[in-house]
C-alpha cells in the first residue's frame, strides 16, 4: 500500500481536492479512499481496466459521497426562534440585492448577437423558436448564444 500511495497518492489527492474544495476534506476523503482500495483490492480485475482508473473511480465516488453527506447534514438544520433575525431592523448584508442590479445596463457588456437574443427572450418574452425566426438563425445557435450570454453575465456578477 505504501508503494501504491507513493505512486498514485498525489494524483488521487488532486482529483479529490477538485471535488471537495478544501485541503482538510480532501485528505480525509483520500484516507477513506485508500482504506476502501485496500479492502476491495481483491475485486480489482486487470482485464477490465488499469489500476489507476479503478482507483480514480473509487476516489471520485468517495468524494461525491462526502459531498452528499455534507449536504444531507446541512439539510436537516433548522433555525430556532432565537437565531432568526429581527423583522424590526433590516438586515444589512454585502450580498446580492436584485433591486440594485440594472440588467439592461449589464447587457451592454455582451456581444451584440448575445445581447439581442437576451433582449428578445427576457424583455420581449419570446420563445426560443420565435427568437430563431426573428433573427433568422438556427435554433441551436440561438440556444448557444443564450447560454453563452448567461454565462458571461454570471461571471460579471461574481
Amino acid at each position: 500500500m505504501t508503494t501504491f500511495y507513493d505512486f498514485y497518492g498525489r494524483t488521487l489527492y488532486r482529483i479529490i481536492r477538485a471535488f471537495v474544495g478544501s485541503d482538510e476534506a480532501a485528505e480525509d476523503v483520500l484516507q477513506d479512499s485508500l482504506v476502501k482500495i485496500w479492502n476491495a483490492f481483491y475485486s480489482y480485475d486487470a482485464t477490465r481496466g488499469r489500476l489507476y482508473t479503478w482507483a480514480v473511480n473509487i476516489c471520485r465516488h468517495q468524494a461525491l459521497d462526502h459531498l452528499r453527506a455534507a449536504q444531507a447534514r446541512g439539510a436537516g438544520r433548522t433555525d430556532t426562534w432565537d437565531e432568526l433575525p429581527s423583522t424590526t431592523q433590516p438586515a444589512i448584508t454585502g450580498g446580492f440585492v436584485p433591486e440594485h442590479l440594472d440588467v439592461r445596463a449589464c447587457l451592454a457588456y455582451l456581444r451584440p448577437a448575445y445581447r439581442r437574443v437576451l433582449e428578445l427572450r427576457y424583455f420581449d418574452g419570446l420563445k426560443l423558436e420565435e427568437v430563431a425566426e426573428v433573427l433568422d438563425l438556427p435554433l441551436g445557435t440561438v440556444k448557444t448564444h443564450q447560454r453563452q450570454a448567461l454565462r458571461q453575465l454570471a461571471s460579471l456578477w461574481r
